[in-house]
């Protein structure tokens, strides 16, 4: 073997013993997560959109980079010296809002529970702290014990870090855009983007300045001339000694006499300008290699117990995978079996169930809750309890908070029901659904054409930057307009359908594009994805989750049929693909404008009430009190607009939402707000009531007793609070609703079974206020019969035992299929 190939292996062992240090500039991060994620926020109304921007980031880094050693850098409140030096460094920059504050301090509990240290220091900014960190850990001699072996990767969304880049030793991990668009530079990738090494990045900036910083380089010289600048002369101090000895050498790269006399007269500048963007490596720290790899610092326990904390579900999971408790998604059927084998012990399903639902109504925010958030609400003393006793700890707080009667008389009883109409689930005629993805195939072709003759030129519609192009720049609808359109979180201009219905009277090109929209999700979302799901005989087995909202609703999965549109005939259409088994009828029974009538009983309101008693159109009726006008006379307008009040009302709808509803003017909407108001005095009132109630409670309640929190109504911050107001002053109307159809279907049931109709009737569905039920077409009308009766007779056999101050009216239809009735 030669020298040369025992040096060159010698050299790779070595490389192989490296281990990787990735630095986070915790700042950065937490300020792009911030600007770029909505302002999300948990029950208790904590925002926590950047806390959750900072750990899927981190979740990311640990996935891709696979580190040894991870360490965060932080900036402290105060000045630094930079700001001593330039009183107006960083002076155009904005105080930063009380939320995110919130969240850069609440974001070293993160830290902490994944066992990452973290350096900081009065006087230095978090970009200093990796500098200093980099020093340290140099090849050339640092402090720190063991920094020749180790490779370092910094983690930022600023730009800045990027002058610490050294070869392929230091590099730096960059948001390009958003929190999931990164890319890693070495000194190669540096040079490739702004044409000169890493080193001379400071320089750059002091010819150039910084806006964002307030680093004001010299007047008159933009990124081009800076870049050429130092490309041909490198450093500042070079620049200025050449232009020194020949001036002629500076216009020989093409400047002009106007730049070489801008370069005479800003050289102060530029020199002070560098020396504010040079990061220091001598802030007053010494780090530290940890002496265990960073996975073995972390504390599982502590970061689920605060991702739970922070309502971060989706989060949490990823966390059991990085950990090896929940085998990944991509392996073999066999390594999860085995692996669950191995960490899952045997579940009580029953007390599993029952527990979640306790779980629930004891906390409406923990919609579908799992085991772990069972064991964890139930902890004491940091010990977790048996399901057996987390359930007797749940039925202690039901009866604590006065819910026991709405978990043993409305929930647990329906369980059993509604496992059955899972098990027998929906025939679906499979070939009409292969029929209908043809006929809208086409469909979606001819939308297509349509916005491509409005755009003037073909471009792919799926892709919003294309669209964005076509709207924004060529037809340039925003401008025709006054509305404020929101960006995506890498700062793309948004075209959502929310956001492209402020522009649906600018241009005939969004209604194509919605109803391409429209079209284009019924295919992905129904029409092609149910076909897959069905059994061997061609039936839908849909998943109902009874803890699945927070209003006590169900929600459904597998496919979620809740959500199946029916306002537009593209939607309807889908349903009649769901049908009757041979010599079945389906049957429809639905409450009549339920909410409506909670709202008349609850409120007492002596004209609703009215209205609903003498069996009148109550949204003609409503229209004829608040336009003044006789009942015959009401238009249809009239009616529209009663409607959509009526409705908005119960479900905490504003002005402006009016407004938008309405399609009127603000003033209009205003208008037509207080008149309601005025004329449902008290409807006004219990509404009113309602919110006071939730503030001073922190809850709400429904006519059964359910409970739904909103700690949300007490938060410092306006939008969390206001909308917690809208959300607690529909709760009881919602959450009534949910109860009564909850009831009806125990009712029904018990009904149908002292009929001898249980074998020949079968629930199928329960959809927002109605029920879908299979009957033999020999039994269907006694059956008919026997639900509907049920169905209004809920107050009376309730534990409520009571009759209603209006009437509750089941609507009933029938057919061969979901469309028809």
């Amino acid at each position: 073997m030669t020298q040369e190939k025992k040096k060159t292996e010698k050299e790779n062992k070595k490389e192989k013993k490296k281990k990787l240090l990735v630095l986070l500039d915790a700042h950065a991060i937490i300020h792009r997560a911030y600007h770029a994620l909505p302002d999300f926020s948990t029950s208790k109304g904590q925002p926590t959109g950047a806390l959750y921007g900072i750990v899927a980031m981190l979740l990311k880094i640990i996935k891709d980079l696979k580190p040894d050693y991870i360490a965060a850098a932080y900036d402290l409140p105060g000045p630094t010296f930079r700001h001593v030096a330039y009183e107006k460094y960083k002076a155009g920059r904005p105080k930063a809002d009380e939320a995110l504050v919130a969240q850069i301090i609440r974001s070293k509990d993160i830290f902490t529970a994944f066992g990452i240290p973290m350096y900081e220091h009065p006087g230095f900014e978090a970009d200093d702290i990796l500098g200093t960190i980099v020093e340290q850990l140099s090849a050339k001699g640092g402090s720190a014990s063991g920094g020749k072996d180790i490779d370092i990767i910094i983690a930022s969304g600023d730009m800045d870090t990027m002058q610490l880049v050294d070869d392929a030793r230091v590099r730096v991990y960059t948001l390009k855009k958003g929190i999931n668009d990164t890319i890693l530079y070495d000194e190669k990738g540096v040079i490739e983007r702004f044409g000169f090494p890493p080193k001379l990045l400071p320089d750059f900036k002091g010819l150039r300045g910084d806006p964002s910083d307030n680093i004001i380089g010299i007047s008159g010289i933009g990124e081009k001339t800076a870049t050429t600048l130092v490309k041909e002369f490198g450093t500042i101090e070079n620049l200025y000694g050449v232009l020194r000895r020949d001036r002629k050498k500076i216009i020989a790269v093409g400047m002009t006499e106007r730049i070489v006399n801008l370069l005479s007269e800003g050289e102060e500048e530029a020199l002070f300008s560098k020396t504010l963007a040079l990061i220091r490596r001598d802030a007053p720290i010494l780090f530290a290699i940890p002496k265990e790899t960073w996975i073995k610092d972390a504390s599982v326990e502590k970061i689920e117990s605060l991702l739970r904390e922070l309502e971060f579900k989706s989060l949490a999971a990823r966390v059991r995978v990085l950990f090896g408790m929940v085998v990944d998604d991509k392996k073999s059927d066999n390594e999860k079996n085995d692996a669950m084998a191995e960490k899952v012990e045997e579940i009580d399903q029953t007390k599993l169930t029952n527990a979640g639902i306790a779980l629930w109504l004891v906390d409406s925010e923990k919609t579908n809750p799992d085991i772990e958030d069972i064991l964890e609400f139930t902890k004491k003393d940091n010990q977790k309890k048996t399901l057996g006793q987390s359930l007797e700890i749940l039925k202690e707080e039901l009866v604590a908070r006065g819910l026991y009667r709405v978990y043993e008389e409305i929930e647990l009883p329906i369980v059993p029901i509604i496992k059955k109409a899972e098990e027998r689930g929906i025939l679906v005629d499979a070939m009409y659904f292969k029929k209908l993805a043809g006929v809208y195939r086409g469909k979606l072709k001819e939308f297509e054409k349509k916005i491509w003759e409005y755009a003037g030129e073909e471009f792919n519609i799926n892709s919003p930057k294309q669209m964005g192009v076509i709207l924004f720049d060529k037809l340039r609808l925003m401008a025709n307009i006054g509305t404020r359109m929101k960006k995506t979180e890498g700062g793309a201009r948004s075209t959502r359908i929310s956001e492209l219905e402020k522009l649906k009277d600018s241009h005939p090109i969004i209604s194509e594009i919605v109803n391409y929209r429209e079209l284009q999700k019924l295919l992905s979302t129904y029409i092609d994805a149910i076909p897959p799901l069905l059994d061997d005989n061609s039936r839908l087995h849909t998943h109902f989750i009874q803890t699945g909202t927070t209003t006590g609703r169900f929600s459904s999965a597998n496919p979620n049929l809740q959500n199946i549109p029916i306002r537009s005939e593209l939607g309807r259409a889908v349903r009649n693909g769901f049908v009757a088994s041979e010599g079945h009828l389906l049957l429809s029974f639905d409450y009549s404008q339920i909410e409506l009538r909670v709202a008349a009983i609850l409120s007492g309101d002596k004209y609703l009430t009215q209205i609903f008693k003498e069996g009148k159109d109550a949204h003609n009726a409503v229209a004829a009190r608040v336009f003044k006008v006789p009942e015959s006379e009401v238009t249809p307008e009239m009616r529209r607009r009663a409607k959509v009040i009526n409705f908005g009302i119960v479900y905490g709808m504003g002005v402006t939402a009016l407004k938008d509803n309405l399609g009127s003017t603000r003033a209009e909407a205003q208008k037509f707000y207080d008149d309601y108001l005025r004329e449902f005095g008290e409807l006004a009132d219990y509404l009113e009531n309602v919110k006071l109630f939730a503030k001073k409670n922190g809850y709400t309640e429904t006519l059964f007793g359910r409970r739904r929190y909103f700690p949300g109504i007490r938060s410092s911050i306006p939008f969390v609070r206001a909308m917690a107001e809208r959300m607690a002053i529909n709760a009881p109307l919602q959450g009534t609703a949910a109860d009564i159809i909850k009831i009806a279907i125990k009712l029904a049931d018990d009904d149908l079974g002292k009929n001898k109709l249980n074998p020949k009737t079968h629930l199928l569905l329960q959809i927002h206020d109605e029920l879908i039920y299979e009957a033999e077409v020999g039994v269907a009308d006694f059956a008919e019969k026997v639900i509907k009766e049920s169905m209004e007779a809920v107050f009376k056999r309730s534990y409520l035992n009571k009759v209603p101050s209006v009437p509750i009216i089941v609507n009933f239809s029938s057919g061969r299929n979901w469309g028809e009735i």
